[in-house]
């Protein structure tokens, strides 16, 4: 399967800057499993990565979603209550500009980002302080935004589609798929009419039993869109034991009680044939897509199937992610993993991000995280941070 550095040639043609910094994030974070993991006694001082949950609400109900999926822990009223709560421009405005000399790579997120009041302008901020600029989108703004997208020359979209036309609407609710596609063409419009390259844009696709077998129909659509790169999550996914055994773990280790992680046991997983899938992806490489299609993880075709239907299996640890990365929630607390913010680490409301990065509470949860078996918490065996960003296990 494609590593994720394969992304880095068509970007390094279109945009040589962005593609050393992009891939210098990777090699930031590989830095820090090797250096900073092993020898700063929990601290570290280089963040190249930062995420912003930057909202709680969404406009879509995606059935696999930890959020607002069959599952979810954030929707509804309690979304709705939630929102109150959402940290205001001049605030995110201040952490720019406490973070930016750093450069990081600022990844957005949500809920659906674009559902964040003054998120434009946030995103104009950022990217004058010449800080990358990636975005997490369902892509049913794009159409509505795109003239200012590429006037603000946002640097990356990911934009999420799971399927072609009918699967995708299944999962994601009915018209997501042609309004993606609105989107995109929009998109494309005014880049030429800008005379731009940016934004970047490409796909990420969460695979689940519902879309596995047809995300070829997908490949194929969407070859024309001058994509730069195409995400196969491979799936974050739990199950009975393994929340139990995370929920205990937590609470005896970080006093913690954990809610999130049921959110991902969901059975999407189960019944995915991995013979058929490990055929499917190898016809999905040998289209001429024009755009490098990589899967998270990258991992040995014949272990497909053990990674859906053996979740207690290993096949990432060493996270490297709490040295070398963070999230911001929508009410500013910071936490070190996007999809389990249970831990909180402080409030960027209340102290500067650096501070919070190496306080008590850092420290500790860095110092456990290393010392427990395989360098993860229970919970982390498909954790998509993990998956990107862990050390591979040998022979997956």
């Amino acid at each position: 399967m494609n590593n994720n550095f394969s992304i880095v040639p068509k970007l390094l043609f279109q945009n040589p800057g962005m593609s050393y910094r992009i891939a210098k994030t990777f090699l930031n974070s590989k830095k820090t499993n090797t250096i900073d993991r092993r020898f700063y006694r929990g601290k570290s001082n280089k963040l190249s990565l930062i995420y912003f949950r930057i909202t709680p609400l969404c406009n879509l109900n995606c059935i696999m979603c930890g959020q607002r999926g069959d599952k979810g822990v954030l929707k509804g009223e309690y979304a709705r209550e939630e929102a109150k709560k959402i940290v205001p421009l001049d605030q995110y405005k201040k952490l720019v500009d406490e973070i930016a000399p750093d450069k990081p790579v600022f990844y957005m997120w949500g809920g659906e980002p674009f559902l964040y009041p003054d998120f434009m302008d946030l995103a104009k901020y950022i990217v004058d302080k010449k800080c990358i600029l990636s975005v997490n989108t369902n892509g049913t703004f794009l159409k509505k935004e795109a003239e200012r997208i590429v006037k603000d020359k946002w640097n990356a979209l990911f934009v999420s589609l799971d399927g072609f036309e009918d699967i995708n609407d299944e999962i994601r609710g009915k018209g997501s798929y042609n309004r993606v596609i609105e989107g995109f063409k929009e998109i494309n419009r005014q880049k030429k009419l800008q005379n731009s390259n940016l934004p970047h844009m490409g796909i990420v696709t969460t695979v689940s039993n519902k879309n596995y077998m047809y995300l070829d129909k997908l490949v194929e659509a969407v070859k024309d869109f001058n994509l730069s790169w195409h995400f196969i999550n491979l799936g974050t996914y739990s199950n009975d034991k393994i929340v139990k055994v995370h929920t205990e773990f937590m609470k005896e280790k970080l006093d913690t009680d954990t809610y999130c992680l049921e959110a991902y046991n969901t059975g999407y997983n189960e019944g995915i044939d991995g013979k058929v899938f490990a055929e499917i992806l190898k016809k999905i490489h040998s289209l001429k897509a024009g755009h490098p299609v990589v899967t998270v993880p990258a991992i040995n075709p014949e272990k497909i199937g053990e990674y859906y239907s053996n979740l207690d299996v290993i096949v990432r640890d060493e996270c490297p992610v709490p040295w070398s990365q963070c999230n911001i929630d929508y009410n500013g607390n910071v936490h070190f993993c996007a999809d389990y913010p249970e831990y909180t680490l402080g409030n960027i409301k209340d102290n500067k991000l650096y501070d919070i990065l190496n306080n008590e509470r850092a420290v500790k949860f860095r110092k456990t995280l290393k010392e427990s078996d395989h360098g993860l918490f229970p919970g982390c065996v498909r954790c998509y941070q993990n998956m990107l960003f862990g050390h591979k296990v040998k022979g997956y």
